[in-house]
């Protein structure tokens, strides 16, 4: 494994980048809300309330993913951060409904907007922060790839053109005096903010379901077995899934009964360092078989289909010496 995937302890200076840029645009947003009155932008403070809490689940998730395996958790800790994307996700739909009832409340009761241009001013510095930690934290999940930073990342992205949406609608109803301009354009943010939050609810979901690694790893994974393919060799139950950060391949290797466990276990090294080589997050389990073992393709799915013949340890030994002429 690199130290991209390993040293997840130092993960958590972005979550608390992101709680200090919570922390300030509420303020912000806050103030503006304040000036104005703008439904719109009460729409985005409280959305940035909901990125401060998702930012301490991160920081939570991120902590707890750092530990290295034990007893318990043989296979690392590393599912925690589908937690914090989980949860962050649901919170967004939660936010969302909220814009949606104020906005219906202000739509019904209409009421002017005030003080816009200072508002908006104060409102687009804190867009600024937000744009600045999401590229910062979308850098980072890229290269440590940690989906919790990812959703973090792109729930602040979404802050910003939620954001971009209200500065509109607020530029829109003073151009126009239409007042109903604003709490329509806020349940325009909340439409955006639900398409955001549900798709980081799936991916969570398909993270804690084991789901097999993206087609074009996988088919990387194909084309590093195929040279031996064309050496004789064969594999089957091939298995791929992903663990938050951690990725895990696993696999049978079917060569000639003949060969000896030294040859055979020095196949299994080189197959696993191509891997690795070619995917550098994987984990990778193998696993030796013979071809001419009819037993052998007893286990190509999840589950044995069949129960593979007892043999006495009498006849296992009269096999050995055939396959082994002058073995002891």
């Amino acid at each position: 494994m690199t130290s991209n995937t390993t040293n997840r302890s130092s993960l958590t200076r972005f979550a608390w980048l992101s709680i200090v840029a919570a922390i300030l645009t509420i303020a912000l947003k806050a103030i503006a809300y304040l000036l104005t009155g703008s439904v719109g932008l009460l729409s985005d403070a409280l959305e940035s309330f909901v990125n401060l809490i998702g930012a301490l689940m991160a920081l939570a998730m991120l902590t707890i993913a750092a530990r290295p395996a034990d007893e318990d958790h043989a296979y690392g800790h590393s599912k925690a951060e589908y937690f914090s994307s989980g949860v962050e996700g649901t919170l967004i739909l939660i936010a969302a409904v909220s814009i949606g009832v104020a906005a219906i409340q202000r739509l019904i009761t209409p009421k002017p907007l005030e003080q816009i241009g200072l508002g908006l001013g104060v409102s687009i510095a804190a867009t600024l922060v937000n744009f600045f930690v999401a590229r910062v934290l979308l850098r980072a999940s890229k290269h440590y790839h940690s989906i919790t930073l990812e959703a973090n990342a792109y729930h602040l992205m979404t802050d910003v053109w939620t954001s971009a949406g209200v500065f509109v609608g607020i530029g829109a109803v003073a151009f126009t005096g239409w007042e109903q301009l604003d709490p329509i354009v806020a349940l325009l943010v909340a439409g955006n903010i639900v398409r955001s939050g549900v798709r980081i609810v799936r991916n969570s979901a398909l993270g804690l379901m084991d789901t097999a690694l993206p087609v074009e790893e996988q088919n990387t994974l194909r084309r590093v077995l195929e040279p031996y393919v064309q050496t004789g060799v064969q594999f089957h139950a091939l298995r791929t899934r992903q663990s938050g950060a951690r990725q895990f391949v696993s696999l049978h290797a079917l060569v000639p009964g003949i060969w000896t466990v030294q040859r055979g276990h020095r196949l299994l090294e080189s197959i696993e360092a191509d891997i690795r080589h070619a995917l550098p997050s994987v984990t990778v389990f193998t696993h030796l078989e013979s071809l001419s073992d009819a037993t052998s393709w007893y286990d190509t799915s999840l589950d044995r289909t069949e129960t593979p013949p007892f043999e006495s340890p009498a006849k296992q030994q009269q096999h050995s010496s055939e396959e082994n002429p002058g073995s002891p």
